[in-house]
């Protein structure tokens, strides 16, 4: 089944693979993004130039109601990708929280108001298996990020917020008018994979943290990982499967420490280009000097020495979903990264 769908965010990373995978599904595919004159750019030289009535690109913004009618009109399906991001921590974390609450309850309500079917949302496992006590435990879709934690960080609450204000705001005003929309939503862990560009995801630091040899030893610290290919597999089974409504999907693989991404890169690049990556892990009082001066660490350091599984079984059951190996994302991003120069050898 392919119907016309809005991809929001077409220029991040998971939304631009799921852009590629849909077109390669035939479907008609809009998207939204900030600048069009830059962005439009960009995403017909990931894409070449489709026809014009299979990509059509919409400018708007997450706190603003300008363009997102025009960009919802005549879409059955709607996949709201779009959230900001920080590889650093904000002085004020409404910074992230209120875009992502505010841009998320505009793309349900545009929806809703469009007649348009199902709507899947990109959320995170950050909005699952945060402020929990223990240093090792495995999160289900039936677990919720306590925001009120002291070891929630501004991203984890805005995801959390977003996805709890949907729902409520489903609850609460869903079938109004007669208009129902159903939604879903998903919760990827770390998203690895190839980069289509120089102008790269937040979500790749770790990796090129490494390889570029800004961590000298690997803090004790990690992430269940999954591929990004198979993160926008699952945004089209979502879009696609009936009889979803209300799900939640995690989407991951296994956990791994930064020393585990380390080896696996040692591994299975070239001496050269593994140069760099770090060959042990940093002592405790070591690695919170370091989480200290590194922006990009700050707000995971309360993650030193923990394990969080996430269990993805729930999306393979019901959808038949299944992930790669966590080595080929790994790695595939990596070699991305030396082919855009991002990293250099």
């Amino acid at each position: 089944m392919a119907g016309a769908v809005l991809v929001t965010g077409g220029t991040g990373y998971i939304g631009g693979e799921l852009i590629k995978q849909l077109l390669a599904k035939g479907w008609t595919v809009h998207t939204t993004i900030r600048d069009t004159a830059k962005s439009e750019v960009r995403l017909f030289d990931r894409f070449g130039q489709p026809p014009a009535d299979k990509l059509k690109v919409f400018q708007a913004e997450l706190l603003s109601d300008d363009g997102w009618a025009e960009a919802v009109a005549g879409c059955t399906h709607v996949a709201h990708v779009a959230s900001p991001v920080s590889d650093t921590t904000p002085d004020d974390e409404d910074e992230l929280i209120v875009p992502a609450r505010e841009g998320t309850l505009r793309a349900r309500r545009f929806a809703r108001q469009a007649g348009v079917q199902r709507f899947v949302h990109t959320s995170s496992i950050a909005a699952v298996a945060y402020g929990r006590g223990g240093k090792e435990y495995t999160s289900t879709e039936a677990d919720w990020t306590d925001v009120n934690s002291p070891d929630t960080t501004a991203y984890a609450k805005s995801k959390t917020i977003a996805e709890r204000t949907a729902r409520d705001w489903i609850a609460a005003e869903g079938a109004k008018d007669g208009k129902s929309t159903e939604y879903v939503s998903i919760n990827p862990v770390l998203v690895l994979g190839p980069v289509d560009s120089n102008d790269f995801s937040a979500s790749v630091t770790p990796v090129t943290m490494l390889l570029t040899g800004k961590v000298p030893m690997a803090p004790d610290i990690g992430f269940g990982v999954v591929d990004l290919r198979d993160v926008a597999d699952l945004h089209v089974r979502c879009l696609e499967a009936p009889g979803i409504n209300g799900e939640r999907f995690i989407a991951s693989g296994k956990f791994m420490k930064m020393i585990d991404l380390a080896n696996v890169m040692r591994r299975g690049l070239t001496k050269e280009q593994a140069k760099k990556l770090p060959k042990r892990s940093m002592p405790g009082w070591v690695a919170s000097l370091f989480m200290l001066i590194n922006p990009p660490f700050r707000s995971v350091k309360n993650e030193l020495g923990r394990v969080r599984h996430s269990d993805a079984s729930h999306a393979e059951e019901v959808l038949g979903w299944k992930t790669r190996p966590e080595e080929d994302s790994i790695l595939d991003c990596a070699r991305s990264l030396f082919e855009h120069g991002v990293v250099k050898v």
